[in-house]
C-alpha cells in the first residue's frame, strides 16, 4: 500500500484561499466565511479545526491531510475564533450568524412597522445585535472600553429610533409602499452612526498601516476614515436588497386573497424573502472592497507621510485591514 504524499508545509493559510484582488475571489471567500451552516458545528469540530490549523502553522502536517481539508479547517477556524486574539467568538456575533440573525430581525422590522412600540422594539433589537457584531469583529489591536461600547450602543439605538419614528410620522399621508421603506432608512442612518462610534478609537488614534509584506509602518487616522467609510457602505449595501425587494413583493401579495385568508403567514414569508436576499447580499457586499485595503502614501496625514518616507522614500502605497 502506497503512502499518500503529505501536503507541503508552504501553503499560506493566513491569507484567504482565493485571489483577493478580484471581486470574484473576495466573493468566494466571504461565501465561505458567512456560511450559516458553520453555526451548527459542535465544539469538538471547532477544536479539531483549530488543532489542524495550529499544527499546520507550526509545521506539523498530519499524514493524509488534503489541501481541501486544510482549507475547510481554516474556514471553520476563522468562522469561530477571533483573528487577532484567538479567543472563541460569541455565537451570535460571528459572521456565519449574520444571515439567520439579520433575516429574523429584518423580517420582523419589515412586518411590524405600523405601530410605534413595534418600531421602537425592533430597532432596539437590531442595534443591540449590531453592537454585539461590531464588538465581536473589532480590530484586535484596539480594545474598546465598556463606556465607549455603551455610548456607541445608546447613540446608534437613539439614532435609529428617532429616524424611524420621524419618518413614520412623515409617511402618514403618503402611499402605503413608502411606509414600508421606513425601516430601511432607519437602519441606514443607524449604520452611519453605529459603526463610526463603535470604532471611534480608530478615528482618534488611527489604525495600523503596513507595507505590502505586512511590516507595520505606523498608525493613520486617514486610513481609519477610509476603512470605516468602506464598512458603512458595505453594511448599507447588505441591507438594500433585503429591505428593498421584499416590501415590493409583500405589497403585491397582501392584495391577493391568499394572504388575507392566512394573515399569520405574513411574518414567515417576509423573513424567508429577507433570508433569500441576505444569503447573497451579505457575502457580495462584504466583497465590495478588499479586506486588505490600500491607499497612496500621499493621501495620509502629513506627519504619518513624513514618518513613512523617512523609513522608505520609495514607498507609494500602504495597506490596512478595513474590518468588517
Amino acid at each position: 500500500q502506497k503512502m499518500l504524499p503529505s501536503l507541503p508545509a508552504t501553503i499560506n493559510i493566513r491569507e484567504p484561499r482565493w485571489d483577493q484582488s478580484t471581486f470574484q475571489g473576495r466573493a468566494k471567500h466571504f461565501f465561505m466565511v458567512t456560511d450559516p451552516r458553520n453555526l451548527l458545528l459542535s465544539g469538538a469540530a471547532l477544536e479539531e479545526a483549530r488543532r489542524v490549523v495550529e499544527d499546520y502553522r507550526a509545521g506539523m502536517v498530519p499524514p493524509g491531510l488534503t489541501e481541501d481539508q486544510l482549507w475547510r479547517a481554516k474556514y471553520i477556524y476563522d468562522s469561530a475564533f477571533h483573528p487577532d486574539t484567538g479567543e472563541k467568538m460569541l455565537l451570535i456575533g460571528r459572521m456565519s450568524a449574520q444571515v439567520p440573525m439579520n433575516m429574523t430581525i429584518t423580517g420582523c422590522m419589515l412586518t411590524f412597522y405600523r405601530t410605534t412600540p413595534a418600531v421602537l422594539f425592533w430597532q432596539w433589537v437590531n442595534q443591540s445585535f449590531n453592537a454585539i457584531v461590531n464588538y465581536t469583529n473589532r480590530s484586535g489591536d484596539a480594545p474598546i472600553t465598556p463606556s465607549q461600547l455603551g455610548t456607541a450602543y445608546v447613540s446608534a439605538t437613539t439614532g435609529a429610533v428617532v429616524t424611524a419614528l420621524g419618518l413614520k410620522s412623515l409617511t402618514k399621508h403618503l402611499p402605503a409602499i413608502i411606509g414600508r421603506y421606513v425601516p430601511f432608512a432607519a437602519v441606514a442612518a443607524a449604520n452611519c452612526i453605529n459603526i463610526p462610534l463603535m470604532r471611534q478609537r480608530e478615528l482618534k488614534l488611527g489604525i495600523p498601516v503596513t507595507d505590502e509584506n505586512g511590516n507595520r509602518l505606523g498608525e493613520s487616522t486617514a486610513a481609519a476614515q477610509k476603512a470605516i467609510f468602506q464598512v458603512v457602505v458595505s453594511r448599507i449595501g447588505m441591507a438594500v436588497p433585503a429591505m428593498a425587494i421584499p416590501p415590493v413583493i409583500m405589497n403585491a401579495l397582501e392584495k391577493r386573497p391568499f394572504l388575507k385568508r392566512y394573515p399569520y403567514l405574513n411574518a414567515p414569508l417576509q423573513v424567508g424573502l429577507v433570508g433569500l436576499c441576505l444569503v447573497f447580499a451579505t457575502p457580495l457586499c462584504c466583497a465590495l472592497f478588499p479586506q486588505k485595503s490600500s491607499m497612496p502614501v500621499s493621501r495620509l496625514e502629513p506627519e504619518v507621510q513624513a514618518q513613512i518616507l523617512e523609513k522608505d522614500p520609495q514607498l507609494a502605497t500602504i495597506y490596512f485591514n478595513k474590518g468588517l
